[in-house]
């Protein structure tokens, strides 16, 4: 299966409005509502979940209930400071569109490099709001 960044992001997206369970972890899957995208089957769902932990951009407790037990879903605790990092540099929508037309006309990319990018694009940004 391939890797959707789109999918990552709202996933992210998603696991950041969630509240943190009392307990200090929950198990999320694609049968959830709050993980569910328009477009992406609960294979795909589950997958990427599996991924943004692979990634240490979450904290799932080391349970990967996919790899683990055939099924789906990861434990969740909450984002790492790097998922952190991921959101704030791409959660504007003209930015994520800039950093995938950038990452795309380059030919490839990773995680690393499309907060790079984004990063980059910021900082141009704020350059010119700030005059330097």
């Amino acid at each position: 299966m391939k890797r959707d960044m789109d999918l990552i992001r709202d996933l992210l997206l998603r696991l950041e409005a969630l509240p943190v369970p009392a307990a200090g972890m929950t198990t999320i899957d694609a049968s959830q509502t709050a993980v569910q995208v328009d477009g992406y089957t609960a294979e795909q769902i589950n997958y990427h979940l599996s991924l943004l932990e692979q990634a240490q951009l979450i904290h799932a407790g080391g349970l990967d209930f996919g790899m683990q037990f055939g099924g789906g879903g990861v434990g969740f605790q909450s984002l790492t400071w790097a998922g952190h990092d991921f959101l704030d540099a791409t959660r504007n929508p003209d930015v994520w569109g800039r950093t995938k037309q950038a990452a795309n006309a380059a030919g490839g990319f990773t995680v690393e490099l499309l907060v790079f990018a984004a990063k980059t694009y910021l900082e141009g940004k704020i350059k010119g709001v700030i005059g330097g």
